[in-house]
């Protein structure tokens, strides 16, 4: 008869081992599930997200953080797709698309950049952006109404694309080993979002070349994080700016 007694130093810590080894799994799967929290359950529902933070990046152009439910909540927003922002506007309800520059990576916000075009500035436009300027005198605490997610391509990666013809057509496989992409002004942040998610992939090889249009140096948002990309991946992304008012200076770096 083959006897075990507990008080074998041996057994012990082999239980304690299995222990925390059942406790390390325990807690993993628990942070799973959490990352599994998405706010954007149904892309005909409409969710109210309050302003959480609101940062000036020049003189006409804006960083507003939202909060999502929680802080364990992530958008759930697939890469290449875009979200609706929802207000009444002086009783006319107004609704336009933008495409965040953060990712399901960050938990309990989503962050958009967006240019604000002011009354009186552009003469063909003197009443300025409705959606624009509501967000600009939108104070930390209100909400705004998110829809989503909106979208006919799907970037799965690598270099492995959906695209539906039509919002209700089936989809239909893509693949590429290069991407061309022109952008101007906030334009840019469709691009962002498929350079970020490429080139933070060491498995994801498909090069990219971007075009980003301006009209002055002072415009070129994201420049710094850009910039960076390139240098830390110079045979994967190739970037080149044109400005309508270049500086002299600027003409010759480039």
């Amino acid at each position: 008869m083959f006897c075990v007694s507990l008080r074998d130093p041996s057994l012990l810590l082999a239980i304690s081992v299995i222990g925390v080894t059942i406790l390390v799994l325990a807690l993993k799967n628990m942070n799973s599930r959490r990352r599994q929290l998405i706010t954007l359950q149904n892309p005909e529902m409409k969710y109210p997200l309050p302003l959480i933070e609101k940062e000036q990046i020049s003189h006409n152009t804006r960083r507003f953080r939202f909060g999502l439910p929680s802080p364990d909540h992530i958008l759930g927003l697939p890469v290449g797709n875009y979200v609706h922002l929802l207000a009444n506007i002086d009783g006319v309800p107004v609704t336009r698309a933008y495409t965040p520059v953060s990712s399901d990576d960050d938990q309990g916000f989503v962050d958009l950049i967006i240019k604000i075009y002011f009354k009186n500035v552009h003469p063909n436009y003197p009443d300025g952006g409705k959606m624009t300027q509501y967000l600009d005198n939108m104070k930390i605490g209100d909400t705004i109404l998110f829809r989503g997610p909106t979208g006919r391509l799907f970037y799965h990666g690598p270099g492995k694309f959906s695209v539906k013809e039509q919002k209700t057509s089936k989809p239909e496989e893509k693949l590429a080993s290069q991407l061309g992409m022109i952008a101007g002004g906030t334009g840019i942040t469709p691009m962002l979002q498929l350079i970020r998610h490429i080139t933070k992939n060491p498995q994801d090889r498909t090069t990219i070349s971007l075009i980003f249009a301006n009209q002055t140096e002072e415009d070129i948002l994201m420049r710094k994080e850009l910039e960076e990309v390139a240098r830390t991946h110079p045979d994967q992304f190739h970037l080149w700016y044109t400005l309508d008012r270049p500086p002299v200076a600027f003409c010759r770096e480039q």
